[in-house]
């Protein structure tokens, strides 16, 4: 059975178990395609990165343990 990729198939008006089922398939697809959209732009890519500046930003600073000299 040959694969049509990207083809937006015709429903009946009547729907029935395969077409329902049909129709959901076609719905995911396009939510995959939506996502993988997202997931490989610049932003989102960069999300870790900006995760670490902003934990190493938000640290608190330690005290120093060594003893003054006087």
């Amino acid at each position: 059975m040959p694969r049509y990729k990207d083809i937006e198939w015709e429903l009946p008006d009547t729907p029935s178990w395969e077409s329902t089922k049909t129709a959901l398939l076609m719905d995911i697809r396009d939510e995959l395609k939506r996502l993988n959209r997202r997931i490989n732009c610049e932003d989102f890519i960069a999300i870790p990165r900006t995760l670490q500046k902003i934990q190493l930003n938000t640290q608190k600073k330690r005290k120093s343990t060594r003893k003054k000299n006087r």
